[in-house]
């Protein structure tokens, strides 16, 4: 075994509220770090797993990080070249907190570098990791990847042909990210949703998410917070995370510009207009689930614009 590279890549918050599949920005911490060395014997290969107990195969074709890899090395023409990874989960599993899509990001980058960065931009390298979390729920999406791969707020035209774009980071704004310790896992949230969405809710639906770039892009922080608001998967979602009215509440009460699941649950996220005031909202959206006996975990961050990073 010879000397490799390791890579982070961090969690995500997906949909932001109004965006649903089509908005993504990345936190600070959680993540995961994934690690890619030469290897003698031919061919790519999982050699460790940690932090997943059990939960992941080590087979490449059925591991996100593994299958964004070896799709990535199939592109290359190097399939055959000798190596290992090995993939240190630091993130829970069905957490609304883009776990899969972290894995495929890292695992992309990784490859990259080991091989001497023939791919020259981490946008040519998303494809091949959105192919590696597809595994993981069965859709091809990009807002939870991108982010990870790519930092800062993540805008996806179309999921089909990858059009995305950065989008303004407003100086100041910090997120606030609750992780109840439940487990929601995506495939079960996209199977509460319905098919059909009323003409009024699509409007009110667009407004928000137009509202929400335009805000972005003239650091009008109220426009952010009116914008930030969806009536469309939130209402349906809600059910499956306890006492979450409770806790959006308890954001907005605290000074958030605004609450909402992040991804498919059962994280919740708000952002607020700096730090300060994101602590504190934080601590009031803990406050809620600790009443109710339910353990969480709090990440305090500003938003991430560099995505996944060389250690």
């Amino acid at each position: 075994m010879h000397a490799g590279v390791k890579i982070f890549a961090p969690a995500t918050v997906a949909n932001v509220a109004c965006g649903f599949d089509t908005l993504g920005f990345a936190i600070d911490k959680p993540g995961d770090e994934i690690l890619a060395h030469f290897s003698d014997t031919p061919g790519l290969k999982i050699s460790k797993i940690t932090g997943a107990k059990g939960k992941l195969p080590y087979e490449v074709e059925k591991n996100t990080a593994g299958f964004a890899a070896l799709k990535l090395l199939e592109h290359l023409g190097e399939q055959d070249r000798g190596i290992h990874l090995e993939i240190r989960k630091k993130m829970p599993f069905g957490s609304g907190l883009g776990s899969s899509a972290a894995s495929a990001a890292g695992a992309v980058m990784a490859i990259n570098e080991l091989l001497g960065r023939p791919i020259v931009t981490k946008r040519e390298l998303l494809p091949f990791a959105v192919l590696g979390e597809q595994i993981a729920d069965g859709a091809y999406h990009a807002d939870n990847v991108a982010p990870s791969l790519m930092g800062g707020i993540i805008f996806i035209r179309s999921n089909q042909t990858l059009d995305v774009h950065h989008l303004p980071v407003p100086k100041g704004i910090y997120a606030s990210v609750v992780y109840p310790h439940i487990e929601v896992l995506t495939k079960d949230s996209r199977e509460v949703l319905s098919n059909q969405v009323g003409l009024k809710e699509c409007i009110q639906q667009t407004g928000n998410l137009g509202g929400l770039v335009v805000g972005l892009y003239n650091t009008d922080l109220d426009l952010i917070g009116r914008s930030l608001n969806d009536v469309i998967i939130e209402p349906q979602r809600a059910k499956l995370i306890p006492h979450f009215y409770k806790v959006k509440e308890a954001a907005l009460s605290a000074g958030a510009l605004g609450c909402s699941i992040s991804g498919a649950g059962p994280s919740i996220f708000a952002l607020s207009a700096n730090s300060l005031v994101a602590e504190e909202v934080g601590e009031s959206m803990q406050k809620v689930f600790h009443d109710n006996k339910i353990k969480n975990d709090l990440y305090v961050s500003p938003i991430n614009t560099d995505g996944a990073t060389l250690c």
